[in-house]
């Protein structure tokens, strides 16, 4: 839930800085370990992305899980 609450907050930049990347990363991260919903506002936030764009938060994302989210 934790992290389908921070893309949340990045998508809408509430509590932290507005960042498409890293609400793509944590709604990636956040549909991965079963939060369905993730999946629709992921979707939503790819439209007013770049290919980059996507294939980073991606990346980010892979990376996030390969450090058990320290440091993410």
């Amino acid at each position: 839930m934790s992290q389908y609450n921070l893309g949340v907050m990045y998508a809408n930049g509430k509590g932290v800085i507005q960042d498409k990347l890293y609400a793509h990363m944590w709604f990636n991260v956040a549909y991965s370990n079963g939060r369905e919903e993730a999946k629709d506002s992921r979707d939503i936030i790819v439209k007013i992305m770049t290919l980059a764009d996507v294939s980073k938060a991606q990346e980010l994302a892979r990376e996030c899980v390969k450090k058990s989210y320290k440091g993410c």
